[in-house]
């Protein structure tokens, strides 16, 4: 993690010193990166998690995703409200970070795709347990894709997944920076497998405009959050992406020092 930011700081270094924005310094494949809203947490309550949701659809964001496993007793009730504020269109995902045993991750995931339309079951086991990973994405229901990745650190870490997952999630903040993260993405287009970028929207938007097998990016609310606060440049959704600002040199993100210092640890 700690390369990743010397890396990321270069890249963003070496953009503004030639006066571009850091997509235009990568070999860009996009002009913009589609986005899912990442929320549901399962401490909410029925109705904060249909407003959330609710309203990124209603914002143009066509797909959403809510954490499960916690309590599975409770996501029944969870997910028909979602689904019910949703309606029939909107892509519905779910995330059970590793909650379940694979044979009980193969019973939700029949449930999940046969009751309420999910398509993207992410990290249905933990995501060390490979062969777990693997009989859930080959047993698993058709149109249910298996995902999992955002601990990927090292390039080993990829290949490992390669095979058990559909999907391969990648951290930019996590996996070598800038660097890792073009480098992963090849690796997984070997495989005929798409990239979604895992949180860090700001310099994940940029990066992704670099993949070519791009599928989309986690648009994470916490991450949406804290970047607003201690943040001026940062990019709002529009019409279910993001687009960096060509305008801006680098990543386009200044630290707000007046704002930021209420946080500083000594």
């Amino acid at each position: 993690m700690a390369v990743s930011a010397v890396d990321t700081a270069l890249w963003d270094l070496k953009a503004r010193l030639l006066g571009v924005p850091l997509v235009d310094a990568l070999d860009r494949a996009h002009d913009t990166v589609p986005v899912y809203g990442s929320g549901g947490f399962c401490n909410y309550s029925l109705e904060r998690l249909r407003e959330q949701l609710g309203d990124w659809v209603e914002a143009g964001i066509p797909r959403v995703k809510l954490k499960v496993g916690r309590d599975p007793g409770e996501d029944a009730a969870r997910l028909d409200a979602a689904r019910r504020e949703l309606g029939d269109e909107p892509e519905l995902y779910v995330d059970a970070n590793g909650a379940f045993s694979p044979k009980q991750a193969l019973e939700w995931a029949a449930r999940y795709r046969a009751e309420w339309g999910v398509s993207w079951f992410e990290e249905p086991v933990s995501s060390a347990d490979l062969e777990g990973l693997r009989l859930v994405r080959e047993r698993g229901p058709a149109g249910l894709d298996i995902a999992a990745g955002e601990y990927v650190f090292v390039p080993r870490d990829a290949v490992n997944l390669i095979g058990a997952v559909d999907c391969l999630q990648l951290d930019v903040t996590r996996c070598g920076g800038i660097t890792g993260f073009l480098q992963l993405s090849a690796l997984a287009a070997a495989y005929a497998l798409d990239v979604s970028g895992h949180c860090a929207p700001q310099l994940s938007a940029h990066a992704l405009c670099a993949v070519p097998n791009l599928r989309h990016l986690e648009y994470f609310h916490d991450h949406v959050r804290v970047e607003s606060l201690v943040f001026d440049g940062v990019l709002d959704p529009q019409d279910g992406h993001l687009r960096p600002d060509r305008s801006r040199p680098g990543h386009g993100l200044e630290l707000k020092r007046t704002d930021a210092d209420r946080y500083r640890v000594a």
